[in-house]
């Protein structure tokens, strides 16, 4: 499997383009994978569409024609935000984000699917793609997310971690192929390992499994809906829940996992000029990266 790379491949026109219209350039970014949480918390969203338009809209880059991003589903918010701000800074330019699990992504990519970018929550996916022959050059990573469990607002059977593995309790959870899905059971096998929770406390979470999803999103609506007494998924879908709909019972940073969220150029990009300038623009501090940390993720920059 291909290696992701953090550092931003700057082709020419690349440059060229992040120059004029973003203002500053992305800063590389270690490599990492999957691993335990550091202390760094990760910010709450703030910012409307309007707000995140209004302020980004001096950063947006210059892009021409139609962009064709495939991102990973809890991107959804801070992508919809980055869209409208390039579309109302480039009239005529049209932005097509397709939302889904990185792992139906990656599937859609590898049997013929046309897209400009690709930006999955896990690397994993990423390096599955490249392995595919999908990706073109090398990854960098753009953000960071990690879980917390989501619960209905009105609902009082889940007030702590370790209700979650009591007898009769309705749980919905991402499948195992999903990003959110492989963290979460990697976070419940941590906390198995503390004598707090007990050894058997990700076979009783497990148990009370009633739905697996193959998105984050699907499991957010569940809960809202009252379909479940409590889900996993990112931190950042809970920050940009409708309010009132649902409340966060944090995991502890000894427990949790640090989810890397990288970007890549699709191979054979139809628009490879806007592709360039739209991962500079993720990347830049002033622009994505001030729209991802609104949108309740860690940026690369913080």
């Amino acid at each position: 499997m291909a290696a992701v790379n953090h550092a931003f491949p700057v082709l020419a026109i690349g440059a060229a383009l992040l120059l004029c219209a973003c203002g500053t350039a992305p800063s590389s970014v270690p490599a990492s994978s999957s691993r335990p949480s550091s202390s760094a918390a990760l910010a709450s969203a703030s910012g409307s569409a309007a707000v995140a338009a209004s302020a980004s809209h001096a950063t947006a880059p210059v892009i021409r024609g139609t962009l064709t991003v495939f991102a990973a589903a809890s991107l959804t918010d801070a992508f919809n935000q980055m869209k409208s701000a390039i579309q109302a800074g480039n009239p005529g330019t049209t932005v097509n984000v397709n939302y889904a699990g990185s792992q139906v992504l990656r599937t859609q990519l590898s049997q013929g699917a046309k897209a400009d970018v690709f930006a999955s929550a896990d690397t994993a996916n990423m390096d599955g793609a490249s392995s595919d022959g999908t990706i073109e050059g090398k990854a960098s990573i753009f953000a960071h997310n990690k879980l917390a469990v989501v619960v209905p607002a009105s609902n009082a059977k889940v007030g702590a971690l370790q209700d979650l593995a009591k007898p009769g309790i309705k749980i919905i959870i991402e499948q195992a192929s999903v990003p959110a899905g492989n963290y979460s059971r990697q976070a419940l096998t941590n906390m198995s390992a503390d004598p707090a929770y007990g050894s058997d406390f990700a076979s009783k979470v497990m148990a009370n499994v009633v739905s697996q999803e193959t998105d984050v999103k699907a499991v957010l609506s569940r809960v809202q809906l009252g379909e479940a007494d409590a889900g996993m998924l990112y931190v950042s879908d809970i920050a940009t829940a409708q309010a009132g709909t649902v409340k966060s019972i944090p995991i502890p940073d000894q427990f949790n996992v640090i989810a890397d969220y990288p970007i890549a150029v699709v191979k054979g990009a139809p628009n490879p000029d806007g592709t360039q300038a739209f991962i500079s623009y993720v990347l830049a501090p002033s622009g994505g990266q001030a729209i991802l940390e609104r949108s309740g993720l860690l940026p690369v920059t913080s």
